[in-house]
C-alpha cells in the first residue's frame, strides 16, 4: 500500500514500483517487495503485469522516458533560447533527483547485472540525454564538437553527483557539482565557445 491505499490500475501501480527498484535494486527487488511497496498481491501484480518483473522495470523505465522526454529532452532539443532550456534542464532534474538523495534507475541499472536485459533503454535514454544538450549547445553557436564534449561531461556530472552525493550521505555534494556543471554550459553558452 502507498499512503494508505491499495493501488487499482497498471499506472497507478508504477511509480511505487519505481520506488521499490530505486531502494531494493532490480535483483533485490522481489515479488514480496514489489507486492509490499504497491499494496498489490502476487497474483494482482502478475494480471497488471504477466511478463513479471522484467515487464514491471520495462513499464518504470517507459515512465521515466516519457518524463524525461517530455520535461528534459524535447525542451532541450526543441529551444529557442538555449539558456534558459539549459536552467530549466538543471532545475528539473536537480527536483526530480531530490538534491541526489534519490537513486537514477536507469544509471543504477547500467551498473548491474539486471542492467543487461535493459541495455538497450538504458543506452537510449544516456544518448538521447546527451544528444538532446549538445543540440540546445550548438543553438547557442557553439561548435558541434565542442557542444558533444560539454554535453558529455554535464551528463556524467550530473550522474556522478548523485552517486557521490548518495555514498557520502552529503545533499550538499549533489548541488556543488550540478552548480558547477550549470556554471560551465552557461558560460559555454555566453562564449559560444569551448570552455
Amino acid at each position: 500500500m502507498t499512503g494508505g491505499r491499495v493501488l487499482t490500475t497498471r499506472e497507478n501501480a508504477v511509480p511505487a514500483l519505481a520506488e521499490a527498484f530505486r531502494e531494493h535494486g532490480f535483483e533485490g527487488a522481489s515479488l514480496a517487495v514489489l507486492s509490499k511497496a504497491t499494496g498489490l498481491g502476487k497474483g494482482s501484480l502478475y494480471n497488471f503485469f504477466p511478463g513479471g518483473k522484467e515487464e514491471m522495470m520495462e513499464a518504470v523505465l517507459a515512465d521515466i522516458d516519457r518524463w524525461f522526454a517530455e520535461t528534459i529532452f524535447v525542451p532541450l532539443e526543441q529551444a529557442e533560447d538555449p539558456a534558459a532550456a539549459v536552467t530549466a534542464m538543471f532545475d528539473e532534474v536537480t527536483a526530480y533527483f531530490r538534491s541526489g538523495r534519490r537513486v537514477c534507475l536507469v544509471g543504477a541499472l547500467g551498473l548491474n547485472v539486471g542492467g543487461g536485459a535493459f541495455a538497450a533503454t538504458i543506452n537510449g535514454y544516456f544518448s538521447r540525454w546527451i544528444a538532446a544538450l549538445a543540440h540546445c549547445l550548438e543553438a547557442a553557436n557553439i561548435p558541434s564538437a565542442s557542444a558533444a564534449q560539454l554535453a558529455e561531461e554535464a551528463v556524467s556530472g550530473i550522474q556522478g553527483a548523485i552517486v557521490l552525493a548518495r555514498a557520502l550521505g552529503e545533499d550538499s555534494t549533489f548541488k556543488r557539482i550540478v552548480d558547477r556543471q550549470r556554471a560551465s554550459l552557461l558560460g559555454a553558452i555566453r562564449g559560444g565557445a569551448t570552455p
